[in-house]
């Protein structure tokens, strides 16, 4: 719990100091009830994305990205019903970062994505390769990338 407040400390202090900071909140979808195609969460992924919306309760999110998957909607709808935000739907593998970073630029969003696609778009935004795909076991990390002009910095908060 201390590293999720002086994480949101860090970034509240971030988006204060420089106005036009823009915050990108990654996740990948919770537990999912079995391995089929297109699955609903189970139960305890419905728990987990209750938790992302407490987690994210103080983030000031204008914006809620999740693939087109039963699994990743299930995940963000929580946190975007609670911020009264419309889910938008995106394609990792067409998905125009410098169109979203523009669109988004002084705002927080999140994108909800999958244990490949989660890391891979977080390298692609840092455009390092720091990230490696999520154990398929792994549920609770939490990537955090700040923009401010010419300045990224990240995160990777783990088992939240």
């Amino acid at each position: 719990m201390k590293k999720i407040v002086f994480a949101f400390a860090f970034m509240l202090l971030t988006l204060g100091a420089f106005g036009q900071t823009t915050t990108i909140y990654l996740i990948r979808h919770a537990e999912k009830v079995d391995n089929s195609k297109n699955p609903d969460l189970s139960k305890a992924g419905l728990e987990r994305a209750e938790h992302w919306k407490t987690v994210l309760t103080q983030v000031p999110l204008k914006a809620v990205y999740s693939t087109d998957f039963l699994r990743t909607v299930q995940t963000a709808t929580p946190t975007a019903t609670s911020k009264n935000l419309e889910i938008i739907k995106y394609d990792p593998k067409t998905l125009d970062l410098e169109q979203l970073k523009n669109e988004h630029k002084g705002q927080a969003i999140l994108i909800v994505g999958h244990s490949n696609t989660t890391p891979d778009l977080a390298n692609k935004i840092i455009n390092q390769k720091v990230y490696a795909p999520i154990d398929d076991t792994v549920f609770g990390n939490l990537y955090i990338i700040t923009i401010s002009g010419n300045e990224v910095s990240h995160q990777l908060l783990q088992g939240l």
